[in-house]
């Protein structure tokens, strides 16, 4: 698999990463079981701070598209297919924009959803 980072793309490079993967697993050219690159390899490789790769494995783990197995490495998640198709940002846009549109509805100015919200934010963090 040949990712490539664009530095000048306006899309923060650990998404790039992500999108890579997923697009990687969509196509077959990653297969369940398959081992990835570990995270100093691949950040070496790409020219780009480890951090990087490990924010964007560290999503990529928590939609099941790959997952750790301490020592024994990282590999392509059983369902990865199957998960990489869901475009999590989109279902959270989509959550939120329903809550918005119930919290106008019962009253709450603009300021006072985003006071909400970075409130929660804050709490759950």
């Amino acid at each position: 698999m040949e990712i490539s980072i664009d530095t000048s793309n306006e899309l923060p490079m650990f998404a790039q990463l992500i999108a890579q993967i997923k697009q990687a697993v969509i196509t077959g050219e990653l297969t369940a079981g398959l081992a990835l690159p570990p995270i100093r390899q691949l950040a070496s490789d790409l020219g780009i701070n480890q951090n990087t790769v490990a924010k964007a494995y560290k999503v990529l783990e928590r939609d099941k598209v790959i997952v750790a197995k301490g020592y024994k490495g990282t590999f392509v998640h059983d369902d990865a297919k199957a998960n990489s198709v869901i475009d999590w940002g989109e279902k959270a846009l989509s959550i939120m924009d329903s809550t918005v549109l119930k919290l106008r509805d019962a009253g709450l100015t603009d300021s006072e959803i985003r006071l909400a919200f970075t409130a929660i934010m804050k709490k759950n963090h």
